[in-house]
């Protein structure tokens, strides 16, 4: 079961990446994710905290703060 961060964490995120943050990702935790590496552009956070991103493969996989990792840039 997925656990949802509650307001408190949302609103931390959202302050630590707003739209425009670049990263790049370390790590991530799915099969079809970029490779590591990948630089990519948050695009907003959504309500359950995770990043929907832009990155520079095409891809639009959003990050999951705590299960996947990137450094701001």
């Amino acid at each position: 079961k997925m656990r949802f961060p509650d307001r408190a964490t949302v609103d931390r995120i959202r302050a630590q990446y707003p739209a425009g943050t670049k990263v790049k990702l370390v790590q991530m935790s799915d099969a079809h994710a970029p490779p590591p590496g990948t630089i990519g552009e948050v695009l907003t956070v959504d309500d359950a905290g995770q990043l929907v991103m832009r990155w520079q493969n095409g891809s639009s996989l959003s990050v999951i703060i705590g299960v996947d990792t990137v450094v701001r840039i």
